[in-house]
């Protein structure tokens, strides 16, 4: 009878394996109709541990870039944030090449390209990146408004953008996450070609990072933009306090300002962000509190507010931001900022 039982056991799984089997195949036979290919890693699931998962890939070699899996890349910067992506992957079994100052981008490479530089070396990193590659740049972390920079360097469409809110104190430490009160999800956001990857990536460092379409991107792009171009100004207004201090004793200029701005961007940009921006940005700058005020890299920041300002004042038009302008030009007459 103990026997009988065991090989009954025994026909039972066998038969529950072959029917598994048969779903697999009709899964894959189903994946290939709709032009993908199925390979099942012997590297066990993180979701399911200890079984194989499928993984799909796109015909054509587009494995990584279809799907939120991470890969070996290319770093360009080997500051504080490029050095710390490295340490992600590096973590996850991937050996990335690091591209220092004056060296060259792999013509022959694969995968993402991390532009992890200063706006002002942009130019020179999309002129000397190979064409066969320029669809795989990632342009990472840059503070200010980017996109018409990049539509003119003819790199915008194809590329992949992030929306870095990561911040590093000193190189080898482990960064501080753009995770809020109001938003436990992150604020991080990528979107583009290599956005899944993105994702990957900061996931293996225990970091957030939401995929996003364009329009959605665009709109927390400019909501970044505007919290570094209100903060940044109201705080060196206030004699070059914190940004936390400006959140706790300015909120009110700050919300008045981004307002003007949200209205502005609308009217000027036809961009609607969506609400809740003001308690949203004042969340982010409760969890950086600590950060120093200053007006930095001012064309690809305040810049933008400005070039709008005289733009309609040229045509005859109001200031939608006239808090801005009135600030900003006092700062340029106390010498905290130059522009003509």
């Amino acid at each position: 009878c103990i026997l009988s039982s065991a090989l009954l056991e025994v026909n039972m799984r066998v038969a529950a394996i072959a029917a598994c089997t048969l779903a697999l195949c009709h899964v894959s036979t189903a994946f290939t109709t709709a032009g993908f290919s199925t390979t099942f890693l012997t590297k066990p699931s993180t979701a399911v541990s200890g079984r194989a998962a499928p993984v799909l890939r796109q015909r054509g070699g587009m494995a990584a870039r279809m799907s939120a899996e991470d890969c070996a890349c290319t770093i360009v910067g080997a500051g504080r944030i490029g050095q710390t992506l490295q340490g992600f992957g590096k973590d996850a079994g991937f050996e990335d090449t690091l591209v220092k100052r004056g060296e060259k981008i792999p013509a022959d490479g694969s995968g993402p390209i991390y532009v992890c530089t200063r706006n002002d070396a942009l130019d020179a990193v999309i002129d000397e990146c190979p064409p066969n590659r320029r669809s795989d740049l990632v342009f990472y972390g840059q503070n200010g408004y980017i996109e018409d920079f990049l539509t003119k360097k003819g790199v915008f469409s194809d590329s992949t953008k992030v929306l870095v809110y990561m911040a590093v104190a000193k190189l080898g430490e482990k960064p501080t996450d753009g995770i809020t009160d109001l938003n436990p999800e992150g604020l991080t956001a990528a979107t583009g070609k290599w956005a899944g990857q993105v994702a990957a990536r900061l996931k293996n460092g225990d970091m957030t990072c939401n995929v996003l379409d364009e329009d959605k991107f665009r709109a927390s792009m400019m909501e970044k933009l505007m919290w570094i171009s209100a903060f940044m100004l109201l705080g060196v207004h206030h004699g070059g306090i914190t940004v936390g201090e400006v959140e706790s004793k300015h909120k009110a200029d700050f919300s008045k300002m981004v307002t003007e701005m949200a209205a502005c961007l609308k009217e000027e940009r036809g961009i609607q962000l969506t609400d809740g921006t003001v308690e949203r940005l004042c969340a982010y700058a409760r969890s950086v509190a600590h950060f120093p005020t200053a007006l930095k890299e001012f064309e690809w920041r305040n810049q933008f507010w400005l070039d709008i300002s005289r733009a309609r004042e040229a045509a005859g038009k109001p200031d939608l931001t006239p808090l801005h302008t009135e600030l900003l030009l006092k700062a340029r007459a106390d010498g905290h900022v130059k522009f003509d």
